[in-house]
């Protein structure tokens, strides 16, 4: 295989998860290991994240949903502040491995996103750069489609002009990496920033630095 294309995932991959920040919160609040995560298992194409996420409702019906469907798990939380958790502190060395990348090989970012975050924040100013990297970004935000449909793979490929056999793809979630695979790329599951980077030299098959 010859990769043609990087393709990252941002939260998790590029920044820190969100989902230890959703653990901090669930610790703090009473609510029991994994709740939110729960809460999104469920119906996962239709419910109150997923139609955020496609931007097919709008902030405050993302918060009566998913309160609601929190409520029906028995869990009471505060919708509006997780929401602010989503956005975790970029990986200095993750964006030093995407500068390398994109000296060499085309590269695009899928995100599944919500919402553009506040652009006065040094936290903003941080993740904008960061996206300045890539030559591609895609937005279930603006698509209207997100992972792990299959629709929005091929969108980032069409706007790289590649094909998915040349790519690989890093994401933090399997079920984001399956389509993805079964589309002919190569996928890397982002457990931690050293095996992440170690996984992607042996694909690209040169050091990164």
């Amino acid at each position: 295989m010859t990769i043609e294309a990087v393709l990252w995932d941002f939260g998790g991959v590029v920044t820190e998860s969100p989902f230890d920040a959703f653990a901090r919160y669930e610790r703090a609040n009473g609510l029991p290991d994994g709740a939110v995560r729960r809460i999104n298992s469920r119906n996962p194409d239709r419910n109150a994240w997923a139609l955020f996420e496609r931007s097919e409702i709008d902030r405050a019906e993302f918060c009566r949903r998913f309160e609601a469907e929190a409520a029906a798990l028995g869990y009471g939380l505060d919708a509006s502040l997780v929401l602010d958790l989503v956005q975790g502190p970029v990986r200095p060395r993750m964006v030093a491995a995407l500068r390398a990348v994109a000296g060499r090989y085309r590269t695009a970012c899928l995100t599944n996103n919500m919402r553009a975050p506040d652009e006065d924040s040094p936290r903003a100013r941080e993740i904008a750069d960061a996206m300045a990297l890539f030559d591609a970004v895609v937005e279930s935000r603006e698509a209207g489609v997100r992972k792990p449909e299959p629709a929005f793979y091929r969108l980032a490929c069409e706007r790289l002009g590649v094909e998915p056999g040349a790519c690989v793809f890093l994401d933090d979630l399997g079920i984001n990496l399956k389509p993805a695979r079964a589309m002919g790329m190569a996928t890397i599951k982002v457990e931690n920033e050293a095996q992440a980077l170690a996984d992607l030299e042996a694909v690209l098959g040169h050091p990164l630095f």
